[in-house]
């Protein structure tokens, strides 16, 4: 299905001004379709002014559609719709006397000129089906009356207000609570949502009558309130916007806008929504993740308490294979710690793998290298990682690096020597890849991986396979040394964290 503004790109001739204005009553037009009870097809006129293009389609919750199948895209040749033509041409309102037969389903056309800068650049056609409509309550004749002066500012060109819009996931819609509000912000109507959204802040009478501002004030104590500006912007419906009041009770969205049918304000439509729950969530959500990074934190301290017991320890073997595999010990656990340090002070479940390697390759080389030279480098980014993962493709990097360090560049004589180990990454859509490469004395001759007796490739081979990942290992092809290539699946942080 095209987009808007490839329709409008592709076949007709606005501007981008146009384009973004008629996007921004689109963002917004749910509620005229809720307070019509209709459907909203927007016909952009063809560039060669042989008809018009369906550019969107938006049908109501508030009532039944009057077309099964979208329209988007689908092209309206002149003459084939009257009203449309009427409506672009004379730039009014234009309706017909007698309901259209649609599959025998009765429905009432009207088309509504979109004006933007004294310029006639589209039309809204709007179309009820009447096998919905009943005998009208004091309700729909006031959603109705409000849809007919949100049509009229459209056809005048005062609506959309710029800068406003109400796609986004909070903001109140039409079902959650409709006030109608005068020129001085007095309630003249208040639909049964919008009265107990109220009684949940408190409200022990009736809306009706009521100076909605005032009202709220005594509602809702100063702290929790927005400033007065926005209290009687807002609430007196006195300008196009949105904010959130609440107490200790309940906590609401409340959004208006302004009615200006005939270029004079009457009044404002407000909308309010109970998002008493949501934030209630919000601040759930806040405490778990505060909690979650509490215990990395606390992770990563006991860690670095037996990193220190073990070093300690150490210091006192006499025997030195034992102080090598005591400090073995202890730059395993301090991979992992720095891992939790990562996360303790991450605001989601991910990883900065790029900091995690930097700071282990800095551990790594700076313990790990005597007598020589040995220099490490990352090219490429890990990105982030989900926090599943990143423990041990930290040990693995950390194996793989200290591997290299102690083994690739070591004399006979058991001396150090200068080079060089590079670390690769790439991720696509699939997987993350790491190259691990030095140009050191290389692999002896007959090694296999799977026969190998190293405790450190043992465990890479474990903690690579345990992430579902495959690992690679033998001699350069370009040169001396050796090369190690692991590539290990999802490894993305689950989404929306």
């Amino acid at each position: 299905m095209p987009s808007l503004q490839a329709l409008a790109r592709d076949r007709t001739a606005l501007g981008a001004d146009d384009v973004a204005w008629l996007s921004l009553l689109v963002a917004d037009w749910q509620i005229i379709a809720d307070l019509s009870f209709a459907d909203l097809v927007l016909w952009l006129p063809a560039t060669d002014g042989t008809g018009y293009w369906a550019g969107a389609q938006m049908r109501p919750t508030t009532g039944p559609t009057a077309y099964v199948d979208d329209l988007v895209g689908s092209f309206l040749p002149v003459g084939r719709r009257p009203l449309v033509d009427e409506a672009l041409r004379d730039g009014r309102i234009a309706r017909e006397g007698d309901p259209e037969w649609r599959d025998d389903v009765p429905v009432r056309v009207e088309a509504i000129p979109v004006r933007r800068d004294g310029r006639l650049i589209a039309v809204v056609g709007r179309h009820t089906n009447l096998q919905g409509v009943r005998t009208p309550s004091r309700l729909e004749l006031s959603y109705l009356q409000t849809a007919t002066e949100l049509s009229q500012m459209i056809a005048q060109g005062s609506f959309p207000f710029p800068g406003d819009r109400s796609d986004h996931a909070d903001t109140p819609r039409v079902g959650d609570g409709f006030i109608r509000v005068d020129a001085e912000g007095a309630v003249t109507y208040a639909s049964p949502n919008a009265l107990s959204v109220y009684r949940r802040l408190g409200l022990t009478g009736d809306l009706a009558g009521q100076p909605l501002a005032g009202l709220t004030r005594e509602l809702v104590p100063p702290a929790m309130r927005p400033d007065e500006e926005t209290i009687s912007a807002v609430l007196g419906g006195l300008s196009p916007r949105d904010t959130e009041i609440g107490n200790g009770q309940a906590t609401v969205i409340v959004r208006a806008l302004p009615l200006l049918p005939g270029g004079e304000r009457t009044g404002a439509l407000v909308l309010l929504r109970d998002v008493t729950e949501l934030r209630r969530r919000d601040r759930e959500l806040v405490t778990k993740d505060a909690t979650i990074r509490e215990i990395h934190h606390r992770v990563k301290n006991n860690l670095q308490t037996v990193a220190a017991l073990l070093r300690l320890q150490a210091r006192r073997i006499r025997v030195p294979e034992g102080r090598v595999a005591l400090e073995e010990a202890v730059r395993r656990v301090g991979a992992i710690a720095v891992v939790h340090e990562t996360l303790s002070q991450a605001f989601d479940e991910s990883v900065d793998f790029d900091d995690v390697t930097d700071r282990l390759t800095r551990l790594v080389t700076d313990v790990g290298t005597s007598g020589g030279a040995v220099t490490a480098r990352r090219v490429g980014s890990f990105g982030s990682i989900g926090s599943d993962a990143a423990t041990p493709l930290a040990m693995v990097f950390t194996e793989l690096l200290q591997n290299a360090v102690e083994h690739a560049f070591a004399s006979r004589d058991g001396s150090g020597q200068r080079g060089t180990v590079e670390v690769r990454c790439a991720r696509d859509v699939d997987a993350l890849e790491m190259v691990v490469e030095d140009d050191g004395i290389g692999l002896p001759d007959g090694f296999a991986l799977e026969s190998s007796a190293s405790l450190g490739l043992s465990i890479v081979s474990t903690l690579v396979a345990e992430v579902g990942g495959t690992i690679a290992l033998g001699r350069r092809d370009d040169g001396p040394g050796t090369r190690v290539v692991v590539r290990v699946p999802s490894v993305v942080p689950p989404a929306g964290r």
